[in-house]
């Protein structure tokens, strides 16, 4: 009896499912629907692959449809890629017999790579268009990326097929050294502002020469790559007041991945390294975001580091790591780092006028400055910090305090802050955080006042007359010039900017 009645079930299947219509397909009418007419693919580098982009492909009929062709114009011979749900097709480029159900969609995922010749030279443009159908029935959707023209440094390859390599810190990285007589670049120690530059592996510093930094100088960073300053090597970078949002004349270095999903990614590239014995460095409009450590600093020669109208964004630890450093700093911002914003271990020598040390990285975990005397595995394990001092600048963030010091009593610790605006949230009894009692380290002090950011959240930190900072500054202290070139006024507000009505 059980065995005829699975028979009949099986029969009602049958009879019904001959009956349907909805597996079966009608040719396409040219009726398709698009979630864009164009599909922009942000700018990306020569021979650099793309992002993906989503384009969505509608069906509003109450009919099964076959698409007789989905291609690019262009064919084979085009430089985008594309799958259809999940199908490669003709190499990406020619798809025949797409089905696309009644009242359904399907995806399109498209990418690029192109060379700058490749592209318009009126625009710099690539462009072709995906194709649906033929004839009266074909409708497009427009491709555009903007190719980009670079001078491109990396470790050569070896003849017997491994990478050049160079030595940082006692491991061998890929690594090559800039030449200043290199066959195709010319002088690779002189970073103009005539085309962007992206590295692969770490560009290092020979001893005894500088690298320079023209003003507008564009420098983007592979992934896990960086820049590498040998002992008795030398950094300046040269950048200028700029009086556009494009920034033109400062330095900016960065990740190479032009596309706006990457513009605040931390770890996109690692780091700047100013090696021990490393001398005469001059940092001056610098913009820096995404690194893994912005600038790790491991300077001991007694030189000076000078940094001066700088920005760093989106560290993964350090916006600027110093060990047994001399730095000398004026109108610094940093925000945005996974252990601190600024950290200046085994001991050294730090002067910080008008900076603004902020860090709304989500953790609870970090803090905006850290000092210290000593360093785990060091021999000896402390070294005595002879100075580090804050003058009119904001230390401020997102923890409940943002302020460490990291105190080993078997070497000197000197510090003192004046005329900052601090946070500390916490009450203590420790003699090192009395900031209200203890002239020798703190004077006039501004403690656990919000300064009101324009927008922290876009590494806007300029503030106006309503903040707590106004015009709080010490007159001898005073760096006539913000980080932008706005003359500061008298008495002047803390931190990098001058105080300025909001933009609407």
């Amino acid at each position: 009896m059980r065995h005829y009645f699975a028979l009949f079930i099986l029969g009602l299947i049958l009879i019904f499912s001959s009956c349907r219509t909805d597996f079966d397909t009608v040719a396409s009418s040219g009726d398709l629907k698009f979630s864009k007419d164009t599909v922009y693919l942000d700018t990306v580098f020569k021979n650099i692959g793309s992002s993906t982009y989503q384009l969505k492909v509608y069906n509003r009929s109450k009919n099964d449809i076959s698409i007789p062709i989905i291609q690019l114009k262009k064919g084979l011979n085009s430089k985008y890629r594309m799958t259809v749900d999940g199908m490669t097709g003709n190499n990406g480029k020619i798809f025949n017999n797409v089905t696309l159900l009644a009242k359904d969609s399907l995806y399109i995922f498209v990418e690029t790579t192109a060379d700058i010749t490749d592209a318009d030279p009126a625009d710099f443009l690539y462009t072709d268009e995906i194709q649906f159908d033929s004839g009266e029935n074909l409708q497009q959707v427009a491709l555009v990326t903007l190719i980009q023209d670079a001078i491109f440094l990396y470790p050569k390859q070896n003849a017997d097929g491994s990478k050049e390599k160079i030595q940082i810190d006692g491991k061998t990285v890929d690594g090559f050294y800039l030449d200043e007589n290199d066959a195709v670049n010319g002088n690779e120690l002189v970073f103009s502002n005539k085309k962007p530059y992206v590295i692969y592996g770490y560009a290092g510093v020979p001893e005894n020469k500088t690298v320079t930094f023209d003003a507008g100088a564009r420098v983007h960073f592979h992934a896990n790559s960086g820049l590498f300053v040998d002992k008795k090597a030398s950094l300046k970078i040269n950048g200028t007041t700029s009086t556009t949002e494009k920034l033109e004349n400062e330095v900016i270095f960065e990740g190479d991945r032009l596309e706006s999903l990457y513009d605040n990614i931390p770890g996109q590239w690692n780091s700047v390294i100013l090696a021990d014995g490393s001398t005469n460095h001059t940092i001056n409009h610098l913009t820096l975001k995404n690194a893994v450590i912005g600038l790790d600093i491991k300077n001991q020669d007694a030189t000076t580091v000078s940094i001066k109208n700088t920005q760093i964004y989106n560290c993964v630890e350090y916006g600027i790591s110093a060990q047994n450093a001399h730095i000398t700093g004026e109108n610094i911002v940093i925000n945005y780092a996974g252990l601190a914003s600024l950290s200046c271990v085994y001991g050294g020598n730090y002067s910080f006028t008008h900076c603004t040390f902020n860090n709304n990285w989500q953790n609870n975990s970090h803090f905006a400055v850290n000092l210290s005397n000593s360093l785990a595995g060091a021999t000896p394990e402390t070294n005595p910090l002879t100075q580090a001092t804050f003058n009119n600048c904001i230390i401020y963030g997102s923890n409940t305090n943002e302020f460490n010091l990291d105190k080993n009593a078997n070497a000197a610790f000197v510090w003192q802050l004046n005329n900052c605006l601090l946070k500390f949230n916490s009450s203590t009894t420790n003699p090192d955080y009395q900031f209200k009692t203890d002239p020798a380290h703190y004077n006039q002090i501004i403690l656990n006042e919000n300064p009101k950011f324009f927008n922290v959240a876009q590494n806007k930190f300029n503030i106006d007359n309503t903040s707590p900072a106004y015009a709080k500054g010490n007159q001898a202290y005073i760096i006539p010039l913000d980080i932008i070139g706005a003359t500061r006024t008298s008495p002047p507000d803390l931190g990098a900017y001058q105080s300025a009505i909001f933009p609407k």
